[in-house]
């Protein structure tokens, strides 16, 4: 059986993007829509059977009728070729209130065939074109649904977190209990493992903002594969079994520059009675093998251009640099930091670098990071405004030197200027 696992899409992250005139969409939308295409592609094309997506399909709650129509052409495309697909509810996909609708529940509402929403944890058994699969469900828990209750009342913050994380613990295990060990099992699920390392798009990850997973808590020998969202860095945390985050599809800014992108392809096969080939995970007579595939993200550059005064031409040497590397800004959301001294301030044409610029997506920002000479100052006054003897004084009393002493230094100080003078 082969699954495809890929989350947090995001559609609706438009920054750094423009509208694109003959469709009248962001081309920061037709980015996360182009490398959602190409998971949808790749499991048309390589014999997939069943498709996780584990949770944040839109940057809003309230995602736009548009990307709705977006998000739902792709899933069609899975469903109607009898891939069944699995989508998981995660934060951003939960409404702030009571009653209203996840951003995914059309799905439901309109029992799409071979579509299932998880919303609620709980064991899907799932039939597929190479057997049956039971999936584990255990979506974004709502803090609010638990601070209504008796035991969260007059709980500190951190009291609180340890509250819900042993609350996830306990319905986890429970559901684990219930299992068919003669059906290979995966767990999905939205959550944040307390060894995961987040994206540089999640500085306001802080731990203790959230509950948090303990990995020993999902290393169930039950579970052949654990299906990973809500961190945007693709990561394996464990092999036995495998657990691993899929990462985001898309980069969202520039401190994600440096990260690949893409989604997690797992085959799972009933290990052979017997069988002395090595495997890389082996869980509960099952052998996992998953592949982490990268996916054509929109680049994001980042170009350090340094300066000196010697420099005669400064705007010349950036149009230098940027040829130089052509080829990686050709397609790329782009950022030019200069860095000169104060002689060259007012010598950057910043109309000539932007024509260098044309065949990027984007211009981020082209930023200039100006070397001033530092001014020593003594007493609030600046040194070169200062006699040599009063830079003295302000000195030897910033120095905290006493006062007798000062006067014989000054007075040997005037010596030496009158006879340099004579």
């Amino acid at each position: 059986m082969r699954l495809l696992h890929f989350s947090d899409l995001h559609l609706g992250v438009e920054t750094y993007g423009h509208i694109d005139p003959d469709t009248g969409l962001s081309s920061r939308l037709q980015d996360f829509l182009a490398a959602f295409d190409q998971v949808v592609d790749y499991a048309l094309s390589n014999h997939v059977n069943l498709v996780l997506f584990t949770g944040d399909a839109y940057k809003s709650r309230e995602p736009s009728p548009t990307q709705q129509r977006e998000f739902a052409r792709r899933i069609a495309r899975l469903t109607s070729a009898n891939i069944p697909v699995v989508l998981l509810v995660g934060n951003h996909d939960q409404p702030q209130a009571l009653g209203k609708a996840n951003a995914v529940d059309i799905f439901d509402t309109l029992a799409i065939r071979n579509t299932i929403v998880a919303d609620k944890p709980d064991i899907y058994r799932v039939e597929t074109a190479a057997g049956r699969i039971q999936v584990i469900a255990l979506p974004w828990l709502k803090r609010s649904a638990f601070l209504a209750r008796d035991e969260a009342k007059n709980l500190s913050f951190e009291e609180l977190n340890v509250q819900l994380r042993q609350k996830l613990t306990d319905i986890l295990q429970s559901l684990i209990a219930r299992l068919d060990t003669n059906i290979p099992a995966v767990l999905a699920s939205h959550v944040w493992v307390d060894i995961a390392k987040p994206s540089g798009s999640e500085r306001m990850l802080v731990p203790g903002s959230e509950p948090q997973l303990l990995l020993s808590t999902l290393t169930n020998p039950a579970l052949s594969y654990v299906a990973l969202g809500h961190i945007h860095r693709h990561q394996i945390l464990s092999y036995r079994p495998v657990v691993a985050y899929a990462g985001s599809l898309e980069r969202v800014n520039f401190s994600e520059e440096k990260e690949d992108k893409g989604f997690m392809v797992v085959d799972i096969e009933k290990r052979e009675s017997g069988s002395e080939k090595p495997a890389l995970s082996l869980s509960n007579g099952w052998e996992v093998r998953p592949e982490f595939h990268a996916v054509k993200a929109r680049r994001f550059i980042t170009m350090q251009v340094k300066l000196d005064a010697q420099d005669l031409d400064p705007t010349s040497r950036v149009l230098q640099a940027i040829e130089r590397r052509r080829d990686e800004i050709t397609g790329a959301i782009v950022r030019i930091n200069i860095e000169m001294p104060q002689e060259l301030e007012g010598q950057i044409k910043e109309n000539d670098i932007r024509r260098a610029l044309e065949t990027a997506s984007y211009i981020a920002a082209i930023s200039r990071d100006v070397k001033r000479e530092a001014r020593l100052r003594l007493g609030g006054m600046a040194v070169e405004k200062m006699s040599p003897l009063k830079a003295l004084e302000e000195y030897l009393k910033q120095r905290k030197v006493e006062p007798q002493r000062i006067q014989v230094l000054l007075e040997h100080g005037q010596k030496l200027l009158q006879e340099n003078t004579e």
